[in-house]
């Protein structure tokens, strides 16, 4: 008995089950992001006019993982351009795709922003994502961001939009310090 079921072939729901186990099981780049997962204190720079100052700004952000390893949940809290503001997102790594995928909305509109990307730098600790979107004012922009994991305790984000003539310009900078 033993030997004829070594010799079964599996069937083909069996290999398509363990295909599915296979991308479903966090590696490193979860890892990666579990490494930000805690209480921080957040520094923001904003740059509404790249030919002025750029508006300043304190708050927080929680991180956590979630679905068993395989998602950095994060909550920003503070304010921005003299008003509260409020932002959730959730990053995660795409074993099938291979590259970082993430998704943010916050109190400044009533979309939901969808990002993906790849890592690099020195030990993959810097992730660098893309999104496209229609912005109300300016029409159609892509968005780039880029996370850099400077050490366990602090974390840069930096912002920036391109405009349909592909003029890039910084939007933002966010610095992480772990409470």
């Amino acid at each position: 008995m033993a030997r004829e079921s070594a010799l079964r072939k599996p069937t083909e729901m069996e290999s398509m089950c363990a295909v599915y186990q296979e991308l479903a099981t966090p590696g490193a780049p979860h890892k990666l992001l579990a490494g930000m997962a805690g209480s921080w204190s957040v520094k923001s720079r904003w740059w509404m006019d790249p030919h002025e100052p750029p508006m300043e700004s304190t708050g927080n952000s929680e991180q956590k993982m979630t679905l068993d390893g395989r998602f950095l949940w994060q909550e920003v809290s503070g304010d921005m351009m003299g008003r509260p503001f409020a932002g959730i997102g959730f990053t995660g790594y795409d074993n099938h795709s291979g590259k970082f995928v993430s998704t943010w909305m916050d109190t400044m509109g009533t979309g939901i922003y969808h990002f993906e990307g790849s890592a690099g730098g020195e030990g993959g600790k810097t992730i660098t994502q893309i999104c496209n979107y229609d912005d109300p004012v300016r029409g159609s922009l892509k968005w780039r961001h880029v996370t850099r994991i400077v050490d366990n305790n602090h974390l840069e984000f930096e912002m920036y939009t391109t405009d349909s003539s592909g003029k890039e310009g910084k939007m933002g900078e966010m610095t992480y310090t772990r409470k």
